[in-house]
């Protein structure tokens, strides 16, 4: 494929990147991926505005009405310079302070999909862990549930516009240990296989040829599902055919800040994905021991890398720049532990969460992107300047370094702009 140039600073696609979006048109997924080997990242696909013509139809994500100061959820400011027109929504704060309207996105217009799924392939991601929430399949048909099933199939068409993989990450969130089995199971049954018919795509993930699925929150404290429910569906998943990440606490292997006793169900597990966001450290003796366990275990091992964290906007109280992104620093020794490891595969925390400033998607560079009546974190704020799609790039670098197409470099190395 062409490469794309980013636009988004002047406000648009350029004459190239539209061009090269054209040609992408007529272009075939290759056979189904997989996850072994490849970087994917997580896609929540959350946010909705009113008037944007979704079933929820109201503000979701950025807030619990329209936006406006003190009434936000989220912590860091996308750049919404390369998003069209008809998927921007006015907000309640004053202007930017380079005195464009302070406007958000919503995640379900097809073009805010398929413009996320092409910078996954301009910059080298393989592609999206596309979540699916407890509390969105709990009521099939509701309009949470609708939301997220119509942004899931604009996820498939775009994963197989662009090349990239996808596949269904569960998060346990909303369930309870009285409905988490027959919850999940009904819903890859019944949604997932035989109405939305996601794993027949030639875009969905597979490994050996099963299709791949994960079960985010086993073992962890404040998620449902007791060991021998937690056993069951992840035993049930293989009966099915299906290759199973478990995403996991950081502390599995020693029952640290996790449920314990969960041993059997991370045994069970074809591949193992520790909880990293949260840490300040970057661990490499955790990311060596846990390959080195799941090694001799037989199981495959998807680490977590994130950029950095914070939510003082969602989370009164709470530090500003709480875990600091460092200029990429952070991120990149992520990088760096993981490949030394020995481990191939990671998981990126995440695409698109704005809400605890993970998201590696485009964001304000400094306070002339942000709007002049609000607190909201910018790229810059550990003090060097750099381009809104910085975490992009840097997402591609590292997936380059992990899966051994390119060589270990212990400093970032990509420019701040370009």
């Amino acid at each position: 494929m062409p490469a794309l140039i980013w636009a988004g600073t002047s406000g648009g696609l350029s004459q190239a990147d539209t061009a090269a979006q054209d040609s992408t048109r007529t272009a075939v997924a290759a056979a189904a991926p997989g996850v072994k080997g490849k970087v994917y990242a997580g896609y929540q696909g959350w946010f909705a505005a009113s008037g944007d013509g979704s079933p929820l139809n109201n503000w979701t994500h950025w807030g619990t009405s329209r936006p406006s100061p003190g009434n936000q959820t989220f912590e860091l400011y996308p750049d919404v310079s390369a998003y069209p027109d008809n998927v921007l929504f006015q907000t309640g704060y004053a202007n930017l302070g380079n005195g464009r309207p302070s406007k958000l996105f919503s995640s379900y217009p097809t073009a805010v999909v398929d413009l996320h799924f092409r910078w996954m392939q301009q910059y080298g991601i393989d592609g999206a862990a596309m979540q699916r929430f407890g509390s969105d399949i709990l009521s099939p048909g509701s309009p949470r549930n609708r939301q997220r099933n119509d942004i899931t199939l604009k996820a498939r068409d775009a994963a197989q516009k662009y090349g990239r993989g996808f596949y269904i990450e569960y998060d346990l969130s909303g369930l309870t240990d009285a409905n988490i089995v027959q919850t999940i199971r009904n819903d890859w049954t019944n949604t997932i296989n035989n109405t939305m018919k996601l794993t027949s795509s030639p875009a969905y993930a597979r490994e050996g040829g099963k299709p791949v699925v994960e079960l985010w929150g086993l073992g962890v404290s404040n998620r449902a599902g007791t060991l021998q429910q937690s056993l069951e569906l992840v035993n049930w998943f293989k009966s099915q055919g299906a290759y199973v990440i478990g995403g996991v606490p950081r502390g599995w292997r020693t029952d640290s800040n996790a449920k314990p006793g969960f041993g059997p169900v991370y045994r069970a597990l074809n591949m193992v994905s520790p909880w990293n966001v949260g840490s300040a450290a970057v661990n490499n003796e955790l990311f060596a021991a846990d390959q080195a366990q799941l090694k001799a275990n037989g199981q495959d091992y998807q680490p977590v890398i994130y950029p950095g964290f914070a939510w003082s906007n969602w989370k009164p109280g709470s530090a500003r720049n709480q875990i600091p992104r460092q200029a990429g620093d952070f991120m990149w020794k992520q990088a760096v532990g993981v490949t030394r490891s020995g481990a191939n595969s990671a998981f990126i925390a995440m695409f698109d969460e704005y809400d605890e400033a993970t998201a590696i998607a485009p964001a304000a560079e400094d306070s002339s992107m942000i709007p002049t009546n609000q607190y909201f974190l910018t790229l810059n704020a550990d003090g060097k300047a750099m381009s809104s799609d910085f975490y992009l790039r840097l997402a591609g670098a590292a997936q380059k370094m992990i899966s051994r197409q390119s060589p270990i470099s212990e400093t970032v190395p990509i420019p701040l702009k370009q």
